[in-house]
């Protein structure tokens, strides 16, 4: 059976890419981890952004699979993140323009996807959760839904961000069906 992607607590990938982004080798990858739970963008539009992107106070990406256009503000996390990446390239002597990506390998490649999930299951070593890059956008996704209060306007913000049809989907999406019905059960209990 192919089960979809599990979602990560947000402050456990956080943390991890926070201790990555010190790492030598593994930097690009740490920042690639808090770029994507502060963003929430699916890899194929995540390994699109250049250094350019991230010199401002927005990212602003053609979605590939819906073809929207997206704005993405970038939180304080996200830039000292990328500041502490740039500063760690620089001292390792890893040279890139503005006009590089950013999610590019030791080789000097962008990553593909089937990398970062590799990498990913390595680094989040679990048999708990099935994990992919895909995680961290519903790791970003069920960080922004706890924050407001697990509100019906969190929903509504959520399938807008996440370009979903409409609120069942971002509701299946979150898991938060699957959550109401085990609760029911366990309800049974008292």
């Amino acid at each position: 059976m192919n089960k979809t992607s599990d979602y990560i607590e947000y402050d456990v990938a956080l943390n991890r890419g926070l201790k990555l982004l010190n790492d030598n080798k593994k930097c690009i990858i740490g920042f690639y981890i808090i770029f994507s739970i502060n963003a929430g963008t699916r890899i194929s539009d995540t390994l699109k952004v250049k250094h350019s992107d991230l010199r401002g106070e927005k990212v602003i990406l053609k979605e590939k699979k819906t073809k929207k256009v997206r704005e993405i503000t970038l939180n304080k996390v996200v830039k000292n993140a990328y500041h502490k990446l740039t500063e760690k390239l620089n001292e390792i002597n890893f040279k890139y323009d503005d006009n590089d990506f950013v999610f590019v390998s030791q080789k000097r490649t962008v990553y593909c996807t089937q990398s970062i999930n590799v990498i990913l299951k390595k680094i989040f070593n679990t048999k708990q959760l099935q994990v992919s890059s895909h995680s961290l956008r519903k790791s970003f996704s069920r960080k922004i839904y706890e924050n407001m209060d697990r509100s019906e306007y969190a929903l509504v913000l959520l399938s807008d961000i996440l370009s979903h049809s409409n609120l069942a989907i971002t509701r299946r999406y979150l898991g938060i069906r699957q959550e109401t019905i085990r609760n029911v059960y366990l309800e049974l209990e008292t």
